[in-house]
C-alpha cells in the first residue's frame, strides 16, 4: 500500500499545480512519504492509540515538579521523519536539492498523506506551521535568529516543535475573556496564568501565546502575542507547569494538557495591541490543515471501504457487487475526490495572501477566510460521516478494534471542535456577509468560473440557478434581526459549500472522461432528484468510477 500512489485523482491535481523540476522532486519524495504512511508511520500511530499515549510525569523522585511528557519510541520516529521531510521547513527555507522553497500546497499534500495514518500527530505539524508562520511574518529578527531556525529544523539542528496557546477555562471561543496576564519585570515579561487546552504541551520547545498586559483594555483589543520558550538554557522548566494531560476520545496521539505559568519569560511578538489579529491568522493557517486533515481521514475511510467490500463475500458474492454498496462506494469516491480538488484550489488562494498578507486586496482576503470557514465545516463534518459509513460497510467488524475504522471515527470526531465548531463557523460566515457582502464577492466568483467552462452544459445551468436562488435566499436572510440571522448561519455556509464544490467538480469534468463522470453525477446528485430507473446515473458510471481493477486486495 502507497497512499500516494493508490491516489490517482490527488497525483493528477498536483500536475497542475509545478513546473516540471519541482514536479518530479516532489512526485518522487511524495511518494516515498506515501509508503511510509501506509507502513511504518500507521503501524506506530495503531501503538500510540491503543498502547503508547503520552504519559506525564509530574514529579521526580525528589518531589520536584518536572512536569514531563513521555512520548513512546515509535512517535518520537514519526516526528523525526515527518518533519525531515520539509512538512514545516520548507514552508520558510530552501529545499537542498533544488536551491528554492517548497509552497502550502506541497505541504498540505503531505498532511493529506500523513492524516491518512496519523491524524493525531498532524496537530503538532499544525501547530508548528502556525508558530513558524507567526515568528516568520511578526517575530524581531533576534527573536528569528534564536529560534526560527529550530522550528524549522528538517535535521540540521535540534528540532523545536511549536504550540498556539488559546483557550482558557472562562472564554472557550470567547478568547476576550483571556484573563493569563503579562507583568514586566527586570526587564523581561513574565507570564502568569493558566491555558486550559494546551494541545502539543511538554512536546513543544517553543508555544506562541495570548496574554495581557498590564493596563491594557479588556477584549480582544487588550491580548498582545508572546513567544515562549518551555524550557531555559539550562533545560530546566521557564516557569511552567503541566496540571494534567486531557483524556481525549481520539487523536491520542497528541498531548493535551492544561498548563500553568509562573512567571514564564515571554517575548512579546510585534505590535502589542495587534495580538489576536496575527493569532487569528493563524487560526486559518490551522483550519485549512484542519480541512486537509478531514480530507485525509475520508480517503482513508474510502479506501478501507473499497477494499474490504472487494474482499469480503457475503450470500455467495463480494460486497461490491451488490447494488446497494456499490452506489454508496461511487458516492464516496465522487465526493471524496471533488473534496480534494475543493480543498487544493482554497490552497493556492490561501497561498497568495499568506505569503504577502499585508499586499493581498480586501477582497482576496475576505474570500479567504470564506472559502476556509465554509470548507472548514464541511470536511470535518464529512469526516465523521464517511467514518460512519466505513464501519457500516464493515458491519461488525467495523466496530472493532483490530481494524483502523474505530480509530479513524475517533480522530475524526474532533476536527469538528478544533479551530471552530459549525456554530463559530457560522458566525464567522455571518459577519463575512454583513461587514464585507462577501456573498456578492462569493457569487461573481464563482459565476466568473463557471463561465470559462465548457463541458456539461445541463449542470453548468443547474449551478448557476443555484447561485441566483443563494443570492437572493442570502438578501432575505441578511435584512432580519441578528438573532434570526444567526439561525440561518449554517443553512448560508452550507449553499455556499454546495455552489463552490460544484464548480470547481465541473472545472475537474474538463480534463478527461472519467472526472467528467465524476462532475456530472456529482452536480446532480447535489441538484436534482433522480428518477427511479433500471439503472441509476450511479451504477451506470460505478464500473469507470470506482476502478474496481485498482483495488488492493
Amino acid at each position: 500500500m502507497n497512499f500516494y500512489v493508490r491516489d490517482q485523482n490527488l497525483q493528477e491535481l498536483l500536475k497542475d499545480k509545478w513546473n516540471a523540476p519541482f514536479a518530479e522532486w516532489a512526485d518522487s519524495k511524495l511518494s516515498q512519504f506515501g509508503a511510509k504512511c501506509a507502513s511504518d508511520i500507521d503501524e506506530r500511530a495503531a501503538h500510540t492509540d491503543r498502547e503508547g499515549q503520552p504519559r506525564l510525569i509530574k514529579y521526580d523522585k525528589m518531589g520536584d515538579d518536572i512536569s514531563e511528557v513521555w512520548l513512546n519510541e515509535g512517535y518520537k520516529q514519526t516526528i523525526k521523519e515527518t518533519y525531515g521531510a520539509g512538512i514545516v521547513g520548507y514552508l520558510h527555507k530552501e529545499i537542498p536539492e533544488l536551491g528554492r522553497k517548497g509552497d502550502y500546497t506541497y505541504s498540505f499534500a503531505q498532511g493529506y498523506l500523513l492524516s491518512q495514518a496519523e491524524p493525531g500527530f498532524y496537530c503538532p505539524v499544525t501547530l508548528t506551521m502556525a508558530t513558524a508562520y507567526l515568528i516568520d511574518h511578526y517575530a524581531s529578527e533576534e527573536l528569528k535568529e534564536a529560534f526560527l531556525p529550530h522550528v524549522l529544523s528538517t535535521g540540521e539542528v535540534e528540532l523545536f516543535e511549536g504550540a498556539t496557546f488559546l483557550t482558557e477555562r472562562q472564554g472557550g471561543s470567547d478568547v476576550g475573556a483571556n484573563e493569563v496576564k503579562a507583568v514586566y519585570e527586570n526587564g523581561h515579561h513574565r507570564l502568569y496564568g493558566e491555558k486550559y487546552f494546551a494541545s502539543n504541551a511538554g512536546a513543544c520547545g517553543v508555544a506562541m501565546v495570548l496574554a495581557r498586559k498590564e493596563g491594557t483594555p479588556e477584549g480582544t483589543k487588550g491580548l498582545s502575542l508572546f513567544l515562549v520558550p518551555w524550557r531555559n538554557k539550562d533545560e530546566s522548566l521557564n516557569g511552567i507547569q503541566i496540571r494534567r494531560l486531557k483524556d481525549k476520545l481520539g487523536v491520542r496521539a497528541v498531548p493535551s494538557a492544561e498548563v500553568e505559568f509562573h512567571g514564564a519569560k515571554a517575548y512579546l511578538v510585534g505590535e502589542a495591541d495587534r495580538g489576536f489579529y496575527y493569532m487569528m491568522e493563524a487560526l486559518n493557517l490551522s483550519r485549512v490543515c484542519n480541512a486537509v486533515a478531514s480530507m485525509g481521514i475520508m480517503r482513508r475511510s474510502l479506501n478501507e471501504a473499497v477494499d474490504y467490500a472487494a474482499k469480503r463475500n457475503a450470500f455467495g458474492k463480494a460486497l461490491i457487487q451488490y447494488p446497494m454498496v456499490k452506489d454508496t462506494l461511487v458516492k464516496m469516491t465522487v465526493k471524496q475526490e471533488v473534496v480534494t480538488r475543493v480543498v487544493f484550489d482554497l490552497v493556492d488562494h490561501f497561498e497568495q495572501v499568506a505569503r504577502s498578507p499585508d499586499q493581498a486586496t480586501s477582497s482576496e482576503q475576505v474570500l479567504n477566510r470564506l472559502r476556509i470557514a465554509i470548507m472548514k465545516k464541511e470536511t470535518a463534518e464529512q469526516a465523521v460521516n464517511f467514518t460512519h459509513e466505513a464501519i457500516e460497510l464493515h458491519g461488525g467488524n467495523g466496530y472493532i478494534e483490530d481494524f483502523v475504522t474505530p480509530r479513524l471515527l475517533r480522530d475524526a470526531q474532533v476536527l469538528t471542535v478544533w479551530e471552530g465548531t459549525a456554530n463559530i463557523l457560522g458566525l464567522e460566515v455571518l459577519r463575512l456577509l454583513n461587514k464585507f457582502q462577501a456573498h456578492d464577492l462569493f457569487t461573481n466568483s464563482m459565476m466568473e468560473r463557471l463561465d470559462r467552462v465548457n463541458v456539461l452544459s445541463e449542470e453548468v445551468s443547474l449551478v448557476v440557478k443555484a447561485v441566483h436562488e443563494f443570492t437572493s435566499y442570502a438578501q432575505d436572510v441578511l435584512v432580519m434581526t441578528q438573532d434570526a440571522q444567526t439561525y440561518y448561519s449554517k443553512t448560508l455556509a452550507e449553499k455556499m459549500t454546495k455552489i463552490y464544490e460544484a464548480t470547481v467538480a465541473l472545472e475537474m469534468g474538463g480534463k478527461g472522461d472519467r472526472n467528467q463522470k465524476v462532475a456530472e453525477l456529482f452536480v446532480r446528485q447535489l441538484f436534482t432528484e433522480e428518477a427511479p430507473s433500471e439503472k441509476p446515473l450511479a451504477l451506470s458510471y460505478a464500473d469507470d468510477i470506482l476502478n474496481e481493477s485498482k483495488v488492493t486486495t
